[in-house]
């Protein structure tokens, strides 16, 4: 799990687009591999109330091995929302049907961009808690935006703070003590650390050999 913060306006859903292939970037490259498949959830999804879109309708339009998406409904627990117009859903109801679309892509990256906005304190703990819990379910890697801190000190192996440009990055006991992250967050917010025994790396432009993720590849500056 990867994490992007930074303030408002700091380019973090920039980013993601640019990854995704959304938006194409002013400057630099993008470089991954084109096997590598990606899945999105958008901040914001409000479909026309006009739109007669039932759930079952949206996943539908995923194509996915009938017994791998009968697992993906019965472990995102929306089975008995299938019936059930997507605009009329909760905030934490919509947000588990739009990870459920994403994984029937079995995707190599999951990229959520807030997912939890909105969200009531119970329906985000237990998003939080399931977001955790995919690189495990479902072998895929998550790219992250939140600003949540304490979550994301406590539940992401890498963090990456942006400010129009990457201010710091590594694992999170040593981001809160870079001075950039500092002058953004402020000094007073100790987290507790969850270790991790997997692969991490304190700087985007040094993969690991078996890692798939997009690599960002700035250009120079003048």
């Amino acid at each position: 799990i990867v994490t992007l913060i930074g303030p408002n306006g700091a380019g973090k859903s920039t980013l993601i687009k640019v990854i995704l292939g959304i938006t194409k970037p002013s400057s630099g490259h993008i470089q991954n591999q084109k096997s590598l498949k990606l899945a999105y959830v958008p901040q914001k999804f409000n479909p026309s109330h006009s739109l007669p879109l039932r759930v079952k309708d949206l996943l539908n339009l995923e194509k996915c091995n009938p017994v791998i998406k009968a697992e993906i409904v019965q472990d995102t627990g929306i089975a008995k929302l299938l019936e059930s117009k997507v605009q009329q859903l909760s905030g934490g109801e919509r947000q588990r049907v739009l990870l459920a679309r994403a994984l029937l892509r079995q995707p190599h990256i999951l990229v959520l961009d807030e997912p939890m906005q909105g969200l009531d304190i119970q329906s985000e703990a237990e998003l939080y808690d399931y977001v955790r819990s995919l690189p495990e379910r479902y072998n895929c890697s998550i790219l992250i935006v939140s600003h949540d801190l304490q979550w994301v000190m406590q539940g992401t192996q890498r963090v990456v703070c942006l400010n129009k440009h990457i201010c710091c990055s590594g694992l999170p006991d040593s981001i809160q003590q870079h001075p950039e992250y500092q002058a953004i967050f402020g000094t007073n917010r100790a987290f507790y650390q969850h270790h991790h025994n997997h692969c991490a790396h304190g700087d985007t432009a040094t993969p690991c050999q078996h890692d798939p993720r997009p690599h960002i590849h700035p250009e120079p500056e003048a």
